[in-house]
């Protein structure tokens, strides 16, 4: 079978929706990265697959999630989006906010993708997360701690309630910071 046909039946056939080189370089099995480039740009050309930032390849439709996961690696939806899902924060915004090791804003397709660095102290351990097929994405109670700590506490919440304490409580620790601790009690009142 020729490389442009196996690249082509590999991206139909996976349950995924956007790619980059180095997981189609796994998926095909292929060793040369230029022959893979160049099968590629011709399906590009022929309208079969897209190719909205350079070294991202999607299916004609993508999953707006799985893109803000697949930008920068590792990086997993949290902050405003989770919250703003959960019904913890009300004001709507239409992007994507994820946690990452760089701060960046990327706009593909007219579709914000915010993303904020964390501590990498932080990614030991992914409590707080869940994997849904190729998206990471931060349970409410994450979502909350994150935003705390990168806003150093300037953050607003219209309702606190949809939010497990409990959770929350088992969480703080993988912060490692009394001051985060202490905003944490102050706003949900934990004492």
């Amino acid at each position: 079978m020729s490389l442009q046909k196996n690249v082509m039946e590999v991206i139909l056939n996976s349950s995924r929706s956007v790619f980059n080189i180095q997981s189609l370089r796994m998926l095909t099995e292929c060793r040369n990265s230029q022959k893979l480039t160049q099968s590629l740009y011709y399906y590009i050309k022929e309208g079969k697959i897209r190719n909205p930032r350079r070294g991202i390849y999607t299916k004609s439709t993508y999953d707006k999630q799985e893109m803000a996961c697949s930008l920068f690696r590792p990086a997993y939806i949290s902050l405003e989006y989770v919250l703003q899902r959960a019904g913890v924060v009300f004001q709507y915004d239409d992007a994507i906010t994820c946690v990452s090791y760089l701060n960046r804003t990327v706009w593909i397709d007219d579709k914000s993708y915010q993303f904020r660095i964390i501590n990498p102290e932080l990614w030991i351990g992914l409590e707080g997360i869940e994997q849904h097929d190729n998206i990471l994405i931060a349970t409410p109670e994450r979502a909350f701690l994150d935003l705390v700590y990168l806003s150093a506490g300037n953050c607003y919440f219209d309702n606190l309630h949809p939010l497990n304490k409990t959770k929350v409580r088992q969480l703080l620790p993988h912060y490692r910071s009394k001051v985060l601790a202490e905003r944490t009690d102050k706003l949900l009142n934990l004492k």
